[in-house]
């Protein structure tokens, strides 16, 4: 194929502006001249998963290296939660010695492909061979480890990206070592860093004493880190990043006041022009109501029919009647935040209705007994369960009818889009992603919303869906708009890729 030329422009100080020839070809490019990014975080799909960053971890990066132009890597700690199976798959790189204050850690190296993306695995059994990802004592130490880790390893795998992109406050120090102990290296001088966050309320705080002793930063690194009166990782990530971003539109709108910055306002007002604001999305070829194994019966938007099957197998298995009633369904961590509130001060006018109520959750012990004292009362038509468990989780999303997300706050939220997936309608607070992905029914849109944290405009818009199950061809219809629309990592990616190229061209 012959080649096309075209010109760009070149400024220069003090110069006319000069045009150069550019060739243009079809052919991929090569690995020198690919995007490099390396992914930082602490959980991913497959490998170890708590909530929903392991699930944009292992979806966001396989979306984007579909993309010939970019050469996506991703780097984790080695839990020994991991299961087996996937240690298989893994090679011993090698070792190498980690600083980290007056410490000298070994730091294993271990990886695989996944889907087009090579993943790297910190091991180091002192910090990372325990029960869990979280909850220690010594996560401050931990992550402050496996965030030096990410910057030592680059020469040991021949890999500088272009752009580092650190997930919440586990590895904002990776953000922060590259700008502060790395500045001077010139292999690290040209890498840009992006650091997003998922939740606000997480941000990494420590007594100002541990500067040196725990996290190995120098004393003019203080005015970085320090907020409040003690360290704050997420504002020092925020401070030393080109760029900043978070999980849905709203949410990066949300977080510039008080109500929702959980202390961090004035940092990321101060520092808003580096803020970006881009909605998850969700694999699509795992949450596929036509492929998915856990479901009773398969279907897809085009013929619902078998979804019918799906809720009469879900009331015998949880013990209610099998009858043509709306299943109002929740998924849930049972804590404040999620709206429980809201759910208990309405939870019998709900019952009181004609129809059935599923819950699946585990939380905080007054939210477990309050909902199983519920479902004891109204046994028959409420079923509690109180457990974590992916399969019924599946199993409820394509079964209900109704998905009930009343949060107060939600950066993003996953639940609402696997439900609408699964052609289970959500009634959703307008708040965060939930804003973002669930438009009004009576505005043409995919769902129910509601906007104050009130329990009787939640009650009544619950009312206003039950009252469109009732007319079938408009529910049909409902449920047919909610199942397609598009929740694909595709769209987020081009987002993405957009703001990425945005940072490497400053």
């Amino acid at each position: 194929m012959a080649e096309t030329k075209t010109t760009k422009n070149v400024k220069v100080k003090n110069a006319k502006t000069i045009a150069f020839p550019v060739k243009e070809s079809n052919a991929e490019p090569t690995l020198q001249e690919k995007k490099k990014v390396l992914f930082a975080a602490s959980e991913a799909r497959p490998f170890i998963a708590t909530g929903g960053l392991a699930d944009v971890i292992g979806s966001l990066p396989q979306a984007l290296a579909k993309d010939a132009n970019y050469d996506i890597r991703v780097v984790l700690p080695l839990y020994s939660d991991i299961k087996s199976e996937l240690r298989r798959k893994m090679n011993f790189l090698g070792n190498i010695y980690v600083p980290l204050g007056w410490r000298n850690q070994y730091c294993g190296i271990f990886t695989c492909v996944e889907r087009g993306v090579t993943y790297y695995f910190i091991d180091n059994e002192y910090y990372f061979k325990r029960t869990g990802c979280y909850g220690y004592y010594d996560d401050g130490e931990r992550f402050a480890f496996f965030s030096r880790s990410v910057m030592e390893i680059l020469p040991f795998i021949g890999y500088y990206p272009d752009l580092l992109h650190c997930h919440d406050w586990q590895t904002a120090l990776a953000s922060i070592y590259l700008k502060t102990v790395y500045a001077q290296n010139p292999e690290y001088q040209r890498i840009r860093a992006l650091f997003t966050i998922h939740n606000i309320e997480y941000q990494g705080k420590y007594s100002l004493d541990l500067l040196g002793e725990l996290f190995g930063l120098p004393t003019d690194c203080l005015g970085l880190v320090e907020y409040d009166g003690c360290i704050n990782l997420m504002k020092g990530a925020i401070e030393c990043s080109e760029r900043f971003s978070t999980v849905s539109p709203t949410y990066a709108k949300e977080i510039q006041s008080a109500e929702y910055a959980h202390g961090l306002q004035e940092i990321i007002c101060k520092n808003a022009g580096k803020l970006t604001g881009i909605l998850n999305g969700i694999d699509v070829a795992s949450y596929d109501p036509a492929t998915d194994p856990a479901l009773f019966a398969n279907f897809d938007a085009e013929n619902l029919e078998n979804k019918k099957i799906c809720k009469a197998e879900l009331q015998k298995m949880l013990g209610l009647p099998v009858k043509e009633v709306p299943v109002i369904a929740m998924i849930s961590r049972l804590v404040s935040h999620k709206g429980l509130e809201l759910v208990k001060t309405v939870a019998e006018d709900i019952l009181h209705e004609d129809i059935q109520f599923v819950l699946l959750g585990t939380g905080d012990f007054a939210y477990e007994e309050y909902f199983k004292d519920l479902g004891k009362r109204y046994e028959g038509k409420a079923s509690v369960n109180i457990a974590f468990n992916g399969d019924l989780s599946r199993k409820i999303y394509s079964g209900a009818d109704i998905f009930l997300m009343p949060s107060l706050s939600e950066p993003c939220g996953l639940s609402q889009m696997i439900a609408s997936r699964y052609a289970t309608v959500p009634v959703v607070r307008k708040t965060g992603g939930l804003f973002d992905s669930i438009k009004p029914y009576g505005a043409g849109g995919n769902g129910f919303t509601f906007a104050s944290c009130n329990a009787y405009d939640m009650l009544y818009v619950i009312h206003e869906a039950i009252d469109t199950y009732k007319n079938t061809t408009a529910w049909q219809g409902l449920m047919k708009k909610a199942a397609t629309t598009d929740f694909s990592w595709s769209h987020s990616a081009d987002e993405y890729k957009a703001l990425y190229s945005d940072i490497l061209t400053m």
